[in-house]
């Protein structure tokens, strides 16, 4: 057996040399009670934190200790996903599409990559098949998705549950109950203040008091009412009137009765009770994995699960026995914004509450986080055992540093030593300090056994079994020995078939149950993906498809198959108790029928599905799927603008530089000219002087000397000099105007070219082409076949 087999340890990895950038043989292995003292993992995004917890959490099942995991995002929802025979068809159903597809590879071919990428991966940590399938037995998964559909709902408010009795006599214990779920209904409703400073969380307390401490239960129903007629008529030493007033208690009520009577709100009310044993252990006392994805709800709702969630995990932590070694695990994929180190949020009060606790009864938190500058490290100084990956920022690091520091045993720490380390973490890479050991450890985790397909959409979510009957315990049909002849049955009840069959029940047209009773179908529920390289076509869509079950040789016959608009969440998986079942034949139990039908959908799909697109010629654009001529147009014309606005812009700025060089230039003649004008008229002035003094001089009786004849030669050179000057305004003024017209001519250009733009992007006598796209067999996924019941009239 190997060493990590052993029960009591949690297989991690190997550990790492960083200087030389290599895997060691030793094998890191953490003592499961080893997590009694908490621990934490802090790593940005891509180091590999999701699969280090995934990896405890696995190993947690392998030892037999149950887990609830609170999945924010939705990447926990994978643990549902082993395939102990690492098989092509175990991987298509839960592979993506679009990635397949980038890859250019099909469906099958990217699921058989996907199983041998996971052998070899397991293979070289030394796990295989048996392994996976030692998980599948060890523990259930089952996934939750509470507020919302897909998985198994949880009934969150369907009431509030009077305690224990051992909870009520703790004082300390009982007003922490009542707190935490005041203020957590209260967060539904926007209403987020602390309790015991506003009145409304004053009045709900006290109502919730007084109904526990009479060991009654709350529905949200008597809540609401009793907001409205409480049955104690004084709040400390005020009268309830003068506290709060029935007009404004009734405002608070209705408030609390419109979320209750939103159609969006429904799904609160419907689901298992918020029960944590039943979380954790299932009904024969083996070990569950609870995982409780919350990423379909907005802000303030995953604020309220979490807090209800973390007050009965407090409350059920209190009932048990003390103990030294790890009872149970709850994991926390994402805890930025639920224990932030200033604010104080609904769920800090019970994390921090379980965080100082709960190691005494042998309940340990994992909590893993990307943000570490959000967290309260003064509470995580509580976590005996740290994970640190890849950091994104020096700031992270200093305050990793402050945690790890606070967790150390005796103060002994070598903080420069540690900070070297952490900055040299690579992928899938660790930093393990733990107070149970001397010195702490660099490790890379080993491979997973569930297969990481990303976060599950609602629908792959709500196609996972929900393990609630035991494989061994299901009755298996001899299908060698079933009649070729198509025998036809009628009972009450719907027929029990081999677990790899899916039974579903179409939601009634009307509500009339009389006189109706269930028919049997064939449902399948396919994504076809649409391709064309010439068109720059990649797109796909889903399709429902049923057809009845008919007597004879031939029982289906896809050519007289109809499509269906629902919704996989609108499928039930149980009849209604008052529609009896009509004949049906018994093929419906033979499994080699589903995949025969399968691959005649597909047949049938590869013609009856194939699609017509409106095309564009010249813009080279195809429309979508199910977009009709006028849609079409709109969108188009909307593109012509972009492009059309695009390339006049670009013109623009071609003539922009031009006409920047000839404003310049006029700039510099206008100058000249200028110049040369003022330069004119002084010449002038200064002629215009000379001449009238010379002049002057002569009429009025000056002697006429040389000097004064002089005086008139010069003074008539400077009024030919002046003359000249104008010549030369009249060349410069010409300059101007020469510039003015290529800047005129060039916008009349712009102006010119622009309309031919223009015009050459209308679409007015657009030519619309239909182009059409016929899918490949290796295109069309089926993601459902199933017997499908649908009640009609007798």
């Amino acid at each position: 057996m190997n060493e990590f087999e052993k029960l009591g340890v949690f297989y991690l990895g190997k550990e790492y040399d960083v200087k030389g950038s290599s895997l060691k043989d030793d094998l890191v292995l953490l003592k499961s009670k080893d997590l009694t003292t908490h621990a934490v993992i802090i790593g940005m995004t891509g180091s590999g934190k999701t699969g280090l917890g995934i990896g405890m959490i696995e190993e947690a099942a392998l030892d037999n200790i149950p887990v609830i995991a609170i999945d924010p995002k939705g990447d926990l929802t994978n643990l549902a996903l082993a395939f102990p025979g690492l098989s092509q068809e175990e991987f298509r159903p839960w592979i993506n599409l679009q990635e397949a597809s980038n890859k250019g590879k099909s469906p099958d071919e990217y699921a058989l990559d996907q199983a041998n990428m996971w052998k070899k991966g397991l293979k070289d940590w030394g796990q295989d098949g048996k392994r996976i399938e030692a998980y599948q037995k060890a523990a259930n998964v089952t996934i939750y998705t509470p507020g919302g559909s897909g998985g198994v709902g949880v009934s969150v408010l369907k009431s509030f549950k009077a305690p224990s009795d051992k909870i009520i006599k703790d004082n300390e214990a009982f007003n922490e109950k009542i707190n935490i779920t005041t203020v957590s209904i209260l967060s539904l409703i926007g209403i987020t203040a602390e309790s015991f400073i506003n009145r409304e969380s004053i009045l709900i307390a006290n109502i919730l008091e007084n109904a526990w401490r009479d060991h009654q239960d709350l529905a949200l129903e008597d809540l609401i009412l009793a907001i409205q007629n409480p049955n104690f008529d004084k709040v400390g030493v005020m009268t309830l009137e003068s506290f709060y007033p029935a007009k404004e208690r009734f405002e608070l009520a209705m408030m609390l009765n419109n979320l209750l009577a939103s159609p969006s709100f429904s799904t609160w009310l419907n689901g298992v009770d918020l029960d944590i044993d039943r979380f954790l252990y299932d009904e024969n006392g083996k070990a569950q994995i609870s995982v409780f994805t919350i990423s379909h709800l907005n802000d303030d709702q995953r604020m309220f699960f979490v807090t209800m969630l973390l007050n009965e995990m407090l409350s059920w932590t209190r009932m048990q026995s003390g103990t030294g070694s790890l009872r149970a695990m709850l994991y926390m994929d994402e805890l930025y914004g639920y224990l932030p180190p200033i604010a104080n949020p609904p769920s800090k009060q019970p994390l921090l509450t379980l965080l100082k606790q709960a190691r005494a009864f042998g309940l340990g938190l994992v909590l893993s986080t990307q943000n570490p500058v959000d967290l309260d490290y003064k509470a995580l100084s509580n976590a005996g055992t740290w994970f640190i990956g890849r950091l994104q920022t020096q700031r992270d690091k200093e305050r990793v540093m402050a945690g790890l520091e606070g967790a150390a045993v005796s103060g002994i720490f070598d903080k420069d030593k540690t900070e070297k380390i952490l900055s040299g973490l690579g992928k899938r890479v660790f930093y393990l300090h733990s107070v149970h050991d001397d010195k702490p450890k660099i490790f890379t985790t080993r491979w997973v056994l569930s297969y990481l397909a990303g976060p599950l959409t609602k629908d792959q979510i709500s196609m996972l079994p929900k393990n609630t009957i035991d494989r061994k315990d299901e009755m298996m049909i001899n299908h060698d020995q079933v009649d070729d002849q198509l025998e036809v049955q009628r009972f009450n009840k719907a027929p029990v078939l081999p677990s790899m069959i899916k039974q579903v029940f179409l939601p009634s047209d009307n509500g009339i149950l009389a006189n109706m009773e269930y028919q049997p179908y064939v449902l399948c529920i396919a994504d076809v993906i649409y391709k064309s390289t010439k068109y720059n076509v990649a797109t796909s869509k889903n399709y429902c498809y049923l057809v009845k079950l008919e007597n004879g040789l031939i029982a289906l016959d896809w050519q007289r198959s109809y499509p269906i608009d629902i919704d996989i969440n609108d499928l039930n998986n149980t009849s209604h108790k008052d529609i009896p079942f009509g004949e049906y034949p018994s093929v419906v139990s033979e499994v080699k029928k589903y995949d025969e039908w399968e691959r005649l959908f597909i047949q049938f799909a590869k013609t009856a599905l194939s699609v017509n697109l409106l095309s564009s010629p010249s813009f080279k654009v195809v429309g979508e799927i199910g977009e009709d001529q006028r849609d079409f147009k709109i969108r188009l014309q909307h593109i012509a603008h972009e492009q059309r606005d695009n390339t006049m812009n670009e013109v623009r700025r071609k003539y922009e530089i031009k006409l920047d060089k000839l404003k310049d230039k006029q700039n510099k003649a206008l100058q000249a000219l200028d110049k040369k004008s003022a330069l004119a008229s002084q010449k002038k002035m200064d002629a215009a002087l000379s001449a009238g003094g010379a002049i002057l001089g002569a009429l009025f009786g000056r002697k006429i000397t040389t000097t004064s004849i002089n005086q008139v030669r010069t003074a008539v050179r400077s009024t030919s000099r002046a003359l000249s000057s104008g010549k030369d305004i009249d060349i410069a003024q010409d300059t101007v105007e020469g510039i003015e017209e290529q800047i005129k001519a060039m916008n009349m250009e712009l102006e010119q070219e622009l309309a031919q733009i223009a015009k050459s992007y209308e679409i007015k006598q657009e030519e619309i082409e239909s182009i059409m796209i016929r899918p490949n067999s290796s295109d069309i996924y089926v993601r459902l076949i199933a017997l499908a019941w649908k009640a009609e009239a007798r």
